[in-house]
C-alpha cells in the first residue's frame, strides 16, 4: 500500500492509502523522495483555490526522487535514474503555445494543482516532464530545483546584467532565491523583508537585508544608488506595500518584475511609470533551460540548498507542516520524505 497526502476541503488535508497508476506509453512511475511545500499549496490548503481544485487533491511539485518503472516508448531512462519533474502538461495548439510559449500553454494542466502531484510514495508522469539529476547532488536538496527554476526564469524575464542594482522586495523562500540567482549573475542585490529570521538568513548566505518597518528603503536605495535608482524590483511579497515600494525604488527606465501572485487587484503608482519610463513585466513558471540551470546552481552549490531547508517531516506529518508554515517568518523551506532510506522500489534503493 502506497500513501498519499489529499487536499480535501478548506484548512483540511488527511493521508490516505494511494491507487498506483501504472506508466502506460510515454510515461514513467516514480517514487517522490523529497516534496517541498510552496505557497500555492498553502493558497489551496486555504481554499483559495477550490474553483480550479478538483477535490480529492493530490499535492506537491517541488519534489525529487528515481524512477521505478517505465512504459512502453519510453527510452533514455531506467529504474534509480534520479529525477526531478517540470510539471507542465500543455496542448501544444493553443495561440500560446504555437508562439513558443508553451509554459504558459492557454490550457495549461500544471501537475500538483490541476492534476494529482507529488506528495505521495508513487507518482506516474509523462517521462516529457522529467529533468535529470547528477547522482553527486543529494536528493534533499534537489528538491528545490523547482523554485530555483523559477528564479531563474524571473531573472532571465527581468533582463538582470552584470553590474545592475537589483531591489528584491519580500525575502521568503523564492525572494532569496531570486536574489541568489541575480547575485550569481554579476549583480548588486538588496532584499526588503519584514521577518528578523529570513532578513537574519538572507544576511547570512551574504546578501544585504532591510527590515522596512525600521528604514526608509526609498532612500537607503537613493543612497546606495547614488540618487539614480535600482536598475530592477521584484516584487515577490504579494503585498500591496510591496508594489509600492517596488515601484518607487525604480530608477529611470528600470524594471519591475512581478512574481509574486496577487489574488486581487491592486492600485499601482501609473504615473511614476509615465515620469520614468518604468517597465513591467510579469514572470510565471519556467522552461526546460530554466530548470537544467536550475540543476547546475544548486549542485554546483551557488543556491546553498541546505541552507533554506527549515525541516524535514514524514509524509504522515505533512498536514501539521502546512499549518506551521501559516506562521511564515519563522521557517524557510519544508520537505516532506515521501520515502525512507530502508524503502526498496523495485530493488531501487531511494
Amino acid at each position: 500500500m502506497t500513501l498519499a497526502v489529499r487536499y480535501v476541503s478548506a484548512r483540511s488535508l488527511d493521508t490516505a492509502p494511494a491507487i498506483g497508476v501504472p506508466p502506460g506509453p510515454g510515461e514513467v512511475e516514480l517514487a517522490p523522495a523529497f516534496v517541498g511545500i510552496c505557497g500555492t499549496d498553502l493558497h489551496i490548503f486555504h481554499g483559495d483555490m477550490d474553483a480550479r481544485v478538483q477535490t480529492p487533491a493530490v499535492l506537491g511539485h517541488e519534489m525529487s526522487g528515481r524512477v521505478v518503472r517505465v512504459g512502453p516508448g519510453v527510452e533514455g531512462w531506467q529504474p534509480g535514474d534520479a529525477v526531478t519533474v517540470m510539471p507542465l502538461r500543455w496542448d501544444d495548439t493553443c495561440p500560446a503555445c504555437r508562439a513558443g510559449h508553451q509554459h504558459i500553454c492557454q490550457h495549461l494542466d500544471f501537475i500538483g494543482i490541476d492534476s494529482p502531484g507529488a506528495m505521495q510514495q508513487r507518482w506516474t508522469v509523462p517521462a516529457s516532464t522529467l529533468i535529470r539529476l547528477p547522482e553527486s547532488l543529494a536528493l534533499d536538496r534537489a528538491a528545490l530545483v523547482e523554485p530555483t527554476a523559477v528564479a531563474v526564469h524571473d531573472v532571465g524575464r527581468a533582463g538582470v546584467r552584470e553590474g545592475e542594482k537589483v531591489v528584491v522586495v519580500g525575502g521568503g523562500p523564492v525572494g532569496v532565491l531570486i536574489a541568489l540567482v541575480a547575485r550569481a549573475a554579476g549583480a548588486e542585490v538588496r532584499v526588503v523583508e519584514l521577518s528578523a529570521h529570513r532578513r537574519l538568513l538572507a544576511e547570512e548566505l551574504g546578501l544585504t537585508a532591510w527590515d522596512p518597518a525600521a528604514e526608509d528603503v526609498s532612500e537607503a536605495v537613493r543612497q546606495w544608488t547614488g540618487e539614480a535608482g535600482a536598475d530592477v524590483a521584484f516584487e515577490v511579497s504579494g503585498a500591496a506595500a510591496g508594489v509600492d515600494t517596488a515601484v518607487e525604488v525604480l530608477g529611470v527606465r528600470g524594471r519591475l518584475c512581478l512574481v509574486a501572485i496577487h489574488p486581487r487587484p491592486r492600485e499601482v503608482n501609473l504615473h511614476r511609470f509615465f515620469w520614468r519610463e518604468l517597465t513591467l513585466v510579469g514572470a510565471r513558471l519556467y522552461d526546460r533551460s530554466d530548470f537544467e540551470k536550475a540543476v547546475a546552481l544548486v549542485a554546483d552549490g551557488t543556491i546553498p540548498a541546505e541552507r533554506l531547508i527549515s525541516k524535514v517531516v514524514p509524509l504522515t506529518e505533512a498536514p501539521a507542516a502546512f499549518e506551521a508554515l501559516e506562521g511564515g517568518g519563522d521557517v524557510m523551506k519544508i520537505l516532506v520524505e515521501c520515502t525512507t532510506d530502508t524503502d526498496d522500489v523495485q530493488g531501487v534503493a531511494v
